[in-house]
């Protein structure tokens, strides 16, 4: 059982979706904090002030015990993925999972303490080069349903098939207001 902290924009949070953006973000954030809560507690980290200082406070609340950082973009994660990322955690180290932009999806730390704000662009390697300078070994993980985040429209429909419950209905919902 790991902690897992989800850091969540808000409804607001995914502008280049388009018009449906809070019904498909808070849909994306119900799949990923149900295969989150299969894994151990739980928290939402409300990133109005910045993704990075809203995780950092809820980590730094957790005790030193391994952690999941998954992103709430992430509507195909199921808890077997998260359960694959923690164990492609190196002994005392860190993994992560790079989006195809070279942005950080999901983060497995030994310890809370080994995270450091280093979100945006090119932040997978920041990770890495973080886990160097710490001294511990940083492994990437290929999982698919978390390597595949949602940002604009064309995501969801290339992940359909593999959407969560709540994503997939909310697409659904999309397609029966475009053609009504």
């Amino acid at each position: 059982m790991a902690a897992v902290v989800v850091p969540f924009r808000g409804p607001g949070g995914k502008s280049r979706l388009g018009g449906p953006a809070p019904d498909v973000a808070a849909a994306m954030l119900a799949d990923v904090l149900a295969a989150a809560e299969a894994i151990g507690p739980t928290t939402v980290a409300r990133a109005d002030g910045g993704q990075g200082p809203a995780v950092a406070a809820d980590l730094a609340r957790l005790p030193n015990a391994p952690c999941l950082v998954v992103n709430a973009d992430l509507p195909c994660a199921t808890p077997r993925d998260l359960l694959t990322l923690l164990g492609a955690t190196p002994a005392g180290g860190i993994a992560l999972v790079e989006a195809r932009d070279g942005t950080t999806n999901a983060l497995a730390l030994s310890s809370p303490r080994q995270f450091e704000s280093l979100y945006g662009p090119g932040s997978a390697e920041r990770f890495r080069e973080h886990a160097r300078r710490l001294g511990v070994d940083c492994a990437t993980a290929a999982i698919p349903n978390l390597m595949d985040d949602v940002d604009t429209i064309d995501d969801l429909l290339r992940l359909e098939a593999r959407l969560g419950p709540h994503a997939a209905a909310a697409l659904s919902t999309l397609f029966t207001a475009a053609s009504a």
